[in-house]
């Protein structure tokens, strides 16, 4: 399957972000792949396929970080 190997090549891709647009890009990009996953994984319940949507899951959730950036404690 196509979807599942561009998956996994953005699961191995340098996750190194030089600009902010790159990295509202690659979280994009990211979501769509889960979303993309999970229509396949409601068909056929494929244990593999959740465990490449959990994996893909943690790397979005630290480009999201990155992006919102550190709060302030003292407003």
């Amino acid at each position: 399957m196509e979807l599942i190997e561009r998956a996994l090549e953005f699961e191995k891709r340098k996750h190194t972000f030089k600009t902010t647009s790159e990295r509202i890009e690659s979280s994009r990009e990211v979501k769509a792949l889960i979303l993309d996953i999970n229509n396949i994984y409601k068909e056929n319940k494929d244990p593999e396929l959740m465990d490449l949507m959990k994996r893909l899951t943690v790397i979005k959730q630290k480009i999201e970080k990155r992006l919102k950036g550190r709060k302030d404690d003292n407003i």
